[in-house]
């Protein structure tokens, strides 16, 4: 960022490498303050109070006026009594004829602060009058704590007495990034990404809360035949990157500010790589979030450079992708891509390792595309860990992958250490236990989404040995729950077929079908996939890994929260056999 202070769109962007507020007056006099002041006066006081906007324009005719007068008067009533303030110049009594509705103005100002999406950034090696030194993590408490200071101060004055219920609220960011300038190995047509700072750092207060312009995701992306990225130069004041570890793939994500907070969502469902993992490196993925091309239609797919052999993802800025399933499964269909190059066999599904309480362990997959109930299984298993379950590891929640080891043997890796779920289908209790690790959006609509951390990175790349695989209908009511297939040219057109009944998780609706449950690489690379399928599962069914369905029931009116409680249950019985 080169300016201490942004707003747009908002989100407020707060600089502390150029600007670090550590006193009120500071605050009060610098241009983020009056930059929120008049984006309160004409935003809130002129288009929603117009009763407050109507009395004081009278008096302070111009809103220059008026944006000028609020700033003095809150600088000085942290210092003086109302009456001292009116001394000065008797103008700000206009303020105080009528102290409730002054009041009110104050309280509307610190609730418009409050309902930004408030971010600090700290970019290292840069010069400024601003913060180097002081511990990040600790800046953004002394930032909280002085913003609610001085809201505290500007009301007792008001007031004429002291607080006497305090709320320890967030006031000041939602979130911070420390950034750094980092040499990594650019190919020459990528040079004009090379000026974005690399995000070290993320530290956020939660429960974040945000809302989005979309709430699902529609399509799959397609192959394009022309490098999106080459010869383009990113403005560094509007860009980021997140150096990603999606499965066993270095990725950089590179997001325009606008689309901040699916930037942040990264942090809870990717590992953040260290600066030894990429500085220097050249990575198997780049994705360009939010690229400004001039299209007002969305545009999003990806291109194969097999010159510097990265796979690029592009998605241009628009009100169509600010929903996060369009940064999590474009990631996810890059790193699938590049997986089946290598051999390997994406999966859209979940997969756990449980040890029951009588000690007997299991490593089960759960296949099947959004909606089918993979999340919802894991949750049913977790809700019965009491009864059944004496330790329950979950290896991936959405995606992951087969590889064939040198051995022969195949394991089942993860690439996300966290999950992008539905609140909706949530148990109320573990939704709320979430709440000091959450990223929420769009909490009071439908498929109201939560991204959680759920494993760690050394789990979900350790590898394991896989005891069922099932594929997850939800749609077909079945007195048995689980059932196992001995013959491959029965279980192998059930997964391939990937139906399942849409659930409300994109623009689907009905039961609908993709090719191996997985629109995110396998769909775009079909004749390779198959290949696999048939490799794989011939190997698995030497292996003795058990092959079949699990019926969820998730899309049967209902039965979205019994049904996969009761498969959960009958597969813990199947195990104890």
């Amino acid at each position: 960022m080169l300016h201490e202070f942004t707003l747009s769109r908002g989100r407020a962007m707060i600089n502390f490498t150029l600007k670090y507020c550590d006193t009120k007056q500071k605050l009060l006099n610098s241009y983020g303050f009056r930059r929120v002041i008049e984006s309160f006066v004409k935003q809130v006081l002129k288009k929603e109070e117009q009763v407050i906007y109507d009395y004081y324009i009278k008096d302070f005719k111009s809103e220059d006026d008026l944006i000028d007068s609020i700033i003095e008067v809150f600088k000085l009533l942290t210092v003086f009594s109302i009456d001292e303030v009116v001394a000065v110049d008797n103008k700000y009594s206009k303020f105080f004829e009528d102290k409730d509705l002054f009041i009110e103005l104050t309280e509307l100002l610190f609730t418009y602060w409050k309902r930004l999406e408030r971010y600090t950034v700290v970019r290292n090696n840069r010069l400024g009058d601003g913060l180097q030194s002081v511990r990040f993590i600790q800046a953004n408490d002394m930032f909280n704590d002085l913003l609610l200071a001085t809201f505290r101060r500007i009301q007792e004055t008001i007031n004429g007495h002291e607080t006497r219920v305090y709320r320890q609220m967030t006031a000041g960011a939602n979130a911070g990034l420390t950034l750094n300038e980092v040499n990594w190995n650019c190919p020459i047509e990528y040079k004009g990404l090379t000026s974005i700072p690399f995000i070290s750092t993320v530290v956020f207060q939660p429960p974040f809360i945000s809302y989005t312009k979309k709430n699902t995701r529609d399509g799959i992306f397609q192959e394009h035949q022309q490098n999106p990225l080459e010869n383009i130069v990113l403005n560094e004041d509007d860009w980021f990157v997140f150096p990603a570890k999606v499965g066993s793939m270095l990725t950089f994500v590179y997001f325009h500010k606008d689309f901040m907070v699916h930037g942040i969502g990264l942090a809870n469902l990717f590992e953040l790589a260290k600066e030894s993992e990429y500085i220097g490196k050249k990575p198997d993925i780049i994705y360009v979030f939010g690229y400004p091309d001039g299209e007002e239609e969305k545009r999003t797919f990806y291109y194969k450079d097999k010159k510097n052999d990265i796979l690029i993802g592009y998605a241009n800025y628009c009100d169509d992708i600010d929903y996060f399933g369009y940064m999590k499964k474009m990631l996810l269909t890059l790193h699938n891509v590049k997986q089946i190059e290598q051999n390997r066999l994406p999966i859209h599904g979940a997969m756990v390792n449980i040890v029951l309480k009588n000690g007997k362990e299991s490593n089960i997959i759960i296949m099947g595309d959004s909606g089918a109930g993979k999340s919802e299984s894991l949750e049913a298993f977790r809700t019965l860990n009491e009864n059944y379950i004496r330790h329950m590891r979950i290896i991936f929640d959405d995606m992951g992958y087969l590889k064939k080891e040198e051995d022969g043997s195949i394991k089942g890796y993860g690439t996300e250490i966290g999950a992008f779920v539905r609140v909706d289908d949530l148990d109320p209790a573990y939704a709320f236990e979430q709440l000091d690790r959450g990223v929420y959006t769009n909490m009071d609509q439908i498929n109201a989404r939560v991204t959680i951390p759920i494993s760690t990175y050394e789990i979900i790349s350790r590898g394991y040995p896989i005891d069922y695989f099932l594929y997850a209908n939800n749609y077909n009511e079945a007195e048995k729950k689980i059932l196992i297939y001995d013959s491959l040219e029965k279980s192998i057109p059930i997964f391939e077929d990937g139906a399942r009944k849409a659930k409300g998780t994109t623009t689907e609706k009905g039961l609908v079908k993709s090719y191996f449950a997985n629109p995110f690489g396998p769909v775009q690379e079909q004749a390779e996939t198959e290949v696999l399928v048939r490799s794989y599962f011939k190997d698995m069914k030497d292996a003795g890994v058990k092959i079949g369905e699990i019926h969820t029931s998730l899309a049967i009116d209902g039965k979205a929260k019994d049904g996969p409680r009761l498969a959960a249950e009958e597969l813990f019985s199947l195990i104890n056999e």
